[in-house]
């Protein structure tokens, strides 16, 4: 079977409380998309955070003097820093614009995944609204993938996006962050090459690959493309966590 991403048009902007797994149902139905098993739904963050109210009312956020210190060598708001610490398990580069961050999910990236573009709280100022990544995203795809396993009679995956840079490339790649139901990683280890060699290190971050393609039909803007449907994915399905993702800090040559 090819691999196919289709993507789901017709998702109204997301507000705090709104039931996703109905919105999502209905829009696949619009769209004349019937879920059958091993069909994956990947589903950008930002509405996972709307729907939960992950908003920040940056006005009302309270400065710690450790935000102060680093605002003086950061162009960025002591408030905003003062999000990011909070967020934060640890703080691994200062730059100009941006702190690159442990995030307390586990993660290594940018400002702690806080996000400013395609926000708009219900009230208060726009230019001080943010949005932060959802509490669990683990469990918010396991939780979204038994409302539609239960609506469909199926068994399917949930992948849970963000747009992450990397070390040593520019521009930023839809990354995994939340996982149910699908292998976040392909352990090859012990397979045969072409030529009877056996693989001795090969693992495959299959949900990043997934999340980068996905990535490219949702875009970054205004295309209002939150959710893609996936058929054909060319490896079981399984229950798994985003933890199988993350390095250990032992391991981890770039810090």
């Amino acid at each position: 079977m090819p691999l196919t991403l289709t993507p789901i048009p017709g998702i109204p902007l997301i507000k705090t409380g709104d039931n996703l797994p109905n919105i999502i149902w209905i829009a696949l139905s619009n769209n004349q998309i019937d879920l059958i098993d091993n069909d994956i739904l990947v589903i950008t963050q930002k509405i996972i955070s709307k729907a939960e109210g992950r908003f920040v009312n940056l006005s009302e956020v309270q400065v710690s003097q450790k935000a102060k210190e680093i605002s003086k060598t950061s162009n960025t708001a002591p408030r905003l820093i003062e999000l990011i610490l909070q967020e934060s398990k640890e703080i691994l580069r200062i730059t100009t614009n941006h702190l690159i961050v442990e995030h307390r999910l586990g993660f290594v990236c940018a400002n702690a995944g806080i996000d400013h573009s395609n926000v708009n709280m219900e009230s208060g100022n726009l230019k001080d609204c943010y949005l932060l990544l959802p509490k669990n995203p683990d469990l918010s795809a396991q939780n979204i993938k038994k409302e539609m396993e239960k609506k469909s009679g199926t068994k399917i995956g949930i992948l849970i996006i963000d747009s992450h840079g990397r070390a040593w490339r520019n521009g930023i790649i839809g990354t995994a962050i939340g996982v149910a139901g699908m292998p976040a990683l392909l352990d090859l280890r012990g397979t045969e090459d072409l030529f009877g060699f056996r693989l001795r290190i090969t693992q495959v971050a299959v949900a990043d690959e997934l999340a980068a393609a996905a990535s490219l039909i949702m875009g970054q803007a205004n295309e209002k493309i939150p959710v893609v449907h996936v058929r054909g994915f060319p490896y079981s399905l399984r229950e798994s966590s985003i933890k199988e993702l993350i390095r250990p800090k032992e391991e981890d040559l770039f810090r």
